[in-house]
């Protein structure tokens, strides 16, 4: 490979703040891409344009304002934040268009090349829009505030509510995990966290709102409170108490995080619900290792093993990469065969793509293995979702003719609703205003078409609460 001449960029990282003027504005538009921490982000920045009087509309409808919180996981996710911008522009042309999020962070000046993007904000910069933007006037150049990522030390409490049943509580920001595919340390910066008596206030007021559920969201989870001397667990027996959420659910926890104590406890408890989300990434040791992960595939074995140990019926979610430098055919089998054997529920399944200052990037020749040809790898993704749709039958199978508790979701599609038992089988059922936001058992009855499980209509049973 021949050398590649790298041209430092240099920001201003004193985010200047500008005076804002709303006057003449009535309404804004969001669109998020990304993970539910994106999503619980977005809602902070929404009740603040509600708090500034700014009527909030669906994205691709006219709108003064278009607000994107953006990811940069894959390419995937860069392209799908130029094409949100362009479509929002097509149904606007004329709105003033903010683009935040990792994305933003990472690449600035290109998000600001995009034709159209008005201000560009940072992560230090994400929760006070309305401390960086000049006028809602379109100019020749485009606003740039961005932050160093060294110097984002701040905690950003964040939350988003939507359809009268879940909400997404943000309890921890950032990563201290080095993996040599990432740029999410880049984009958020270290690890930190909000307190527990914060996070126990947002949930009260969560319960006040009417919603049922709140899944914990954060970029490494596990890492909660290891500023101040605290832990995953001291939170988790913290929110117990919180009367009025009948449920919660962590949203992903890495497998060296995910300790036998956390796992008794939700075994025990009368609120957190039997469902994991175990990131694996690779099911081969070798790939784990040039992955940089904290754990190695007999390790997670050992997590899922617990899990079921003492919660049989618990769900358990699997994210994996395709793809990587290290993954010759040989270890990917080795990835089919693991995930294979193992007793999960459901994979989320990523295509592995080249993140520029990354290791994977800057040091390929190290990984140990050729650059995979794109069409390998997208033919290894087809294979694992497929493999992801056999587990999650065969998980809903276990289930059928038992009962099971639902909240039902606010979704009208067909005439039917669904929702999510305890343990994360999707149910669906004829649809009823009144039952919207409601907790009950029913029995499982058999697959429907749709790949979910239908009640037996004839065997709803009285409504928890």
């Amino acid at each position: 490979m021949g050398e590649t001449t790298k041209i430092p960029i240099t920001l201003d990282c004193r985010a200047l703040p500008l005076k804002f003027s709303i006057q003449h504005v009535a309404s804004v538009a969001f669109h998020t891409l990304g993970c539910k921490l994106n999503f619980a982000e977005t809602g902070t920045m929404t009740r603040q344009f509600r708090d500034h009087s700014y009527d909030v509309v669906p994205f691709g409808t006219a709108s003064d304002v278009v607000v994107l919180n953006t990811c940069t996981v894959t390419d995937e996710a860069d392209r799908k934040c130029r094409q949100a911008i362009r479509k929002s522009l097509r149904a606007n042309p004329d709105a003033f268009v903010i683009v935040t999020g990792c994305f933003a962070q990472l690449r600035p000046e290109q998000v600001a090349g995009i034709e159209g993007v008005d201000v560009v904000l940072g992560a230090n910069e994400k929760f006070n829009i309305f401390g960086y933007i000049d006028a809602l006037t379109k100019k020749e150049l485009t606003q740039i505030s961005v932050s160093c990522i060294d110097d984002v030390t701040t905690y950003g409490s964040a939350f988003s509510a939507s359809e009268r049943t879940r909400a997404f509580l943000k309890v921890q920001d950032g990563c201290d995990y080095t993996c040599s595919f990432c740029t999410i340390p880049q984009a958020r910066g270290r690890s930190r966290s909000d307190t527990i008596e914060g996070v126990v206030r947002q949930a009260e007021g969560i319960a006040e709102a009417g919603y049922r559920e709140i899944v914990l969201s954060g970029v490494n989870i596990g890492l909660f409170g290891q500023e101040r001397g605290e832990g995953l667990l001291d939170l988790l027996q913290a929110l117990e108490g919180v009367e009025g959420i009948d449920r919660f659910r962590i949203s992903s926890c890495e497998p060296n995080l995910l300790s036998n104590d956390i796992i008794d406890f939700v075994a025990g408890s009368r609120a957190f619900m039997p469902h994991f989300h175990l990131p694996l990434q690779s099911g081969d040791d070798f790939v784990l290792g040039k992955m940089r992960r904290r754990y190695r595939s007999a390790l997670y074995v050992d997590r899922v093993k617990r899990i079921k140990e003492v919660m049989p019926d618990a769900a358990i979610g699997v994210d994996v990469i395709v793809g990587f430098p290290a993954e010759t055919d040989e270890r990917f089998e080795n990835t089919v065969s693991f995930i294979t054997d193992l007793p999960v529920s459901y994979l989320h399944v990523f295509t592995y793509s080249e993140r520029p200052e990354t290791t994977a990037v800057d040091h390929l020749e190290k990984m140990g293995g050729d650059v995979v040809p794109k069409h390998v790898r997208s033919e290894r993704n087809k294979r694992l979702r497929i493999l992801s749709e056999k587990k999650r039958s065969a998980f809903y199978m276990t289930h059928l003719g038992s009962e099971r508790a639902v909240l039902w979701e606010d979704m009208n599609r067909d005439g039917m609703m669904s929702g999510f038992t305890d343990n994360h089988v999707r149910v669906e059922a004829p649809y009823a205003e009144e039952r919207v936001g409601q907790i009950e058992t029913v029995s499982l009855a058999a697959i429907s078409e749709t790949g979910h499980v239908r009640t037996d209509d004839m065997a709803l049973l009285p409504v928890i609460g």
